[in-house]
């Protein structure tokens, strides 16, 4: 951590940190200090509970670092994602590289990881097959294949950006049981029909007209990754028939999607022919995720 020097013209870390959570609050990001922090510890290239001892014992930086550090705020402020700044997005126990091309994973999707990493953790078989269609930054299939090493994890992304981020992130964790394809969701993995004991996705599911407010999302996620038509279920629907077809008996089907669409996703996997379909909320008690089981 760099401390006072006569010839590094110093700024103290705690107001360099508190000015921007200020710049961060007027530009209307949601969590100005929280941003503030991590902007400033990615700038000195160290832990935020690193950042955050250095401020409470009065640490000071060079003239450079915090140059940067308010170059990083600018951007910020005009609504850059902060997983594009600083390179990498958090999910469950991982660190997913992240930036322009691929969808920046959330918080609420790790509910629908846990739900497909309970399933395999209970299938009977002692290397179950999981799916992810439309796998993005790898997230979903990358914390199934770290978190149950035992299966086998099969990802599918059809952007050829998305594809490369996925790849990387799969390199950098040395995930030996995931295999990532670009391929479309349709076309998915027929060698493994009828074998899958799980079939996950994060569809886009925004309908068209829907237009995001957050300009992190507006502006910066793939509208591939976002939009699912009139509805927003075009993609649902292709799913739910391409799942059927992956999946053996008694599989489980878990789906991400809005707080409003649990109903309409229900009845659509029933017409399709799967049971036992039930929707399940996201942290912040909003319906985030709707399963079924193959008969």
């Amino acid at each position: 951590m760099p401390e006072h020097t006569p010839d590094a013209a110093p700024s103290r870390l705690s107001d360099l940190v508190r000015a921007a959570a200020e710049r961060l609050a007027a530009a209307g990001v949601p969590d100005p200090a929280v941003d503030a922090e991590l902007l400033a510890a990615h700038a000195l290239g160290v832990g935020r509970g690193e950042l955050q001892a250095a401020v409470v014992r009065g640490a000071s930086t060079d003239a450079a670092t915090a140059a940067a550090f308010d170059e990083l705020v600018e951007r910020r402020s005009a609504r850059v994602p902060l997983q594009h700044l600083t390179g990498l997005a958090p999910f469950r126990h991982l660190e997913l590289a992240v930036g322009p091309g691929v969808f920046v994973p959330r918080p609420e999707t790790e509910i629908v990881a846990q739900i497909a990493i309970d399933a395999l953790r209970a299938s009977a078989s002692p290397a179950p097959v999981a799916v992810d269609l439309g796998t993005g930054s790898g997230a979903i299939a990358l914390a199934m294949a770290t978190e149950v090493p035992h299966a086998r994890v099969h990802a599918a992304e059809k952007s050829v950006d998305a594809f490369v981020w996925a790849k990387e992130n799969a390199r950098r964790l040395g995930a030996e049981n995931v295999r990532i394809a670009r391929i479309d969701l349709a076309d998915a993995f027929p060698e493994l029909d009828g074998t899958v004991s799980v079939v996950v996705s994060n569809p886009p599911y925004v309908p068209d007209d829907a237009v995001p407010r957050d300009p992190e999302v507006r502006l910066y996620d793939p509208p591939a990754a976002l939009y699912g038509g009139p509805d927003g279920l075009d993609v649902v629907r292709v799913l739910s028939r391409v799942a059927l077809r992956l999946a053996h008996p008694g599989a489980l089907l878990v789906i991400e999607h809005g707080e409003w669409q649990g109903p309409a996703i229900r009845a659509l996997l029933e017409a399709d022919g799967w049971t036992a379909t039930a929707t399940h909320p996201d942290l912040t008690l909003r319906d985030r995720a709707t399963t079924a089981l193959r008969p």
